[in-house]
């Protein structure tokens, strides 16, 4: 992750300050202002062209999945990422423009974006009713103050309603292309590197269409971006932009694909590019004159900057902190969930779990409360969903669970609360150990005639172990307590 980190700075550095160059009419040969409009298609074209040469070069094309077209195999997207690169489309778009708007400057526009990617994550928690923690609370109320520490510096910008728009924008794209990415990536195997490869390849071809409608059906700026500015000069530095981009294009989706929450990522995300956006600023005020950030732009980055610790919380506590599992019961190293007939939603839970545990010596396993035929198989309809979020599925027989069982278990997980009263009547000495994996309620079982229902609830599963895991110090972390 800190190698991402690196790679996003180094290239976001010159993203930034090109962009404010060209459209300050700073840098050689550009003999005038640019506006943001005429600028974005060479920069599309740029962004386009060195990611052909890219996926070229390092042969991750062959990772997309591919259609037959006039007789002919090619890569092609699958609907998800085709979606997801709409969205990208509209943050590659938004936030070109917004380094090239006269009247804010680059870390401004950056505190902005930051705070926007930094509340995305606890909205969607709450619009999923799921429970927000105090790290999410504090860390929203530092992107509040940073928030009213930015907009209170009034003397240092001017907000226009095209400044507004393309910053509410730049939000819709991220909301976008979260939701979708968290529903179909973030697995930690194969399926990320040809979400990345679709998405990828698609962004600029989706940009490069849109300016390119719009400039026919009259926009003067983008039709000027598409014809006479790429004669001049200035246009191989607005090329280069997109050059740039294409490098953070890389870092910034891989830093976001781990498989883990993408408050992990939030740190190095919003840190490279507020410290990329500091440094472009002083070397444009170095070789240009141009004015340095205000303190209140500084002390709002500075707030930005906590807020994504605060979010990333628990993926601190899972690294640096001890392993609280060992404290817990020592010497055992036993974590089984438990729903009714053990052929759903407990196995896909085991499945999860032993991914996420994988080469540490903790045992997983699942058992049910009211199996009806022991030694059966997992539910195939589990099955397929489990693959379809590149998932391994082990051998599995239904099995009751028992007072040794329980005896037996560091922690037990349930899919219900009457699962949980059972367990209890069963063995009541693991009270302290025998939790809900969904602490806000009841996990239902899907729906068996709705494939799609599975996959969900897969989905849904796979949030609520990792979410699990971190409270009790993060896969890493359980890895350690189990002696791996």
């Amino acid at each position: 992750m800190l190698g991402l980190g690196i790679g996003y700075f180094i290239s976001y550095t010159p993203y930034t300050g090109l962009a404010r160059g060209v459209s300050d009419g700073l840098l050689p040969g550009v003999d005038r202002p640019v506006r943001g409009l005429e600028l974005l298609p060479p920069a599309a074209l740029g962004l386009l062209t060195s990611m052909v040469v890219f996926l070229l070069v390092s042969g991750w094309w062959r990772q997309a999945r591919t259609r037959v077209i006039a007789g002919r195999r090619v890569p092609f997207p699958g609907r998800e990422t085709a979606a997801s690169a709409c969205f990208m489309a509209v943050i590659v778009g938004t936030t070109t423009l917004n380094f090239t708007f006269v009247g804010v400057s680059i870390l401004f526009v950056l505190v902005l974006e930051r705070l926007e990617t930094l509340v995305i994550a606890p909205l969607i928690d709450v619009a999923r009713r799921r429970k927000i923690r105090v790290y999410s609370w504090a860390a929203l109320a530092l992107c509040g103050a940073a928030a009213v520490v930015t907009l209170a510096d009034v003397n240092n910008y001017h907000l226009t309603l095209a400044v507004a728009l393309s910053i509410l924008g730049y939000l819709a794209g991220y909301t976008g292309r979260f939701r979708i990415m968290s529903r179909h990536a973030k697995t930690g195997g194969p399926v990320d590197r040809r979400y990345f490869v679709e998405e990828h390849m698609t962004t600029p071809v989706v940009l490069v269409a849109a300016l390119g409608l719009f400039a026919l059906l009259g926009q003067e700026s983008l039709r000027a971006g598409f014809t006479t500015f790429l004669t001049t000069p200035a246009a191989a530095w607005a090329f280069g932009i997109g050059v740039c981009y294409e490098a953070l294009f890389i870092f910034t989706t891989h830093i976001f694909l781990d498989r883990r929450e993408f408050a992990f990522g939030m740190p190095v995300h919003v840190c490279a590019s507020l410290l990329a956006g500091v440094a472009a600023t002083f070397i444009l005020r170095a070789m240009y004159g141009t004015a340095p950030p205000s303190a209140a732009q500084l002390v709002a980055g500075g707030c930005v900057i906590v807020a994504a610790f605060a979010l990333s919380y628990p993926t601190l506590r899972a690294r640096f902190g001890p392993p609280p599992l060992e404290r817990l019961v020592p010497n055992r190293n036993v974590l089984t969930f438990v729903c009714g007939g053990n052929a759903i939603r407990s196995p896909m839970a085991e499945a999860v779990a032993r991914a996420e545990l994988a080469g540490s010596s903790w045992q997983v396993r699942s058992a049910g409360v009211s199996v009806a035929a022991p030694g059966g198989p997992i539910s195939p309809l589990a099955v397929d969903a489990l693959r379809r979020l590149g998932i391994p599925v082990p051998r599995h027989a239904s099995t009751g669970l028992t007072a040794a069982l329980c005896e037996g278990s560091t922690l037990l997980y349930c899919m219900t609360a009457a699962h949980r009263e059972a367990i209890l009547a069963l063995a009541p000495q693991a009270r302290g150990r025998v939790f809900c994996l969904d602490p806000a309620g009841d996990l239902a079982e899907p729906d068996h005639g709705n494939p799609e229902s599975f996959v969900d609830c897969a989905r849904r599963i796979r949030t609520l172990v990792r979410d699990r895991l971190d409270e009790q110090g993060g896969y890493s972390a359980l890895a350690a307590a189990g002696g791996a």
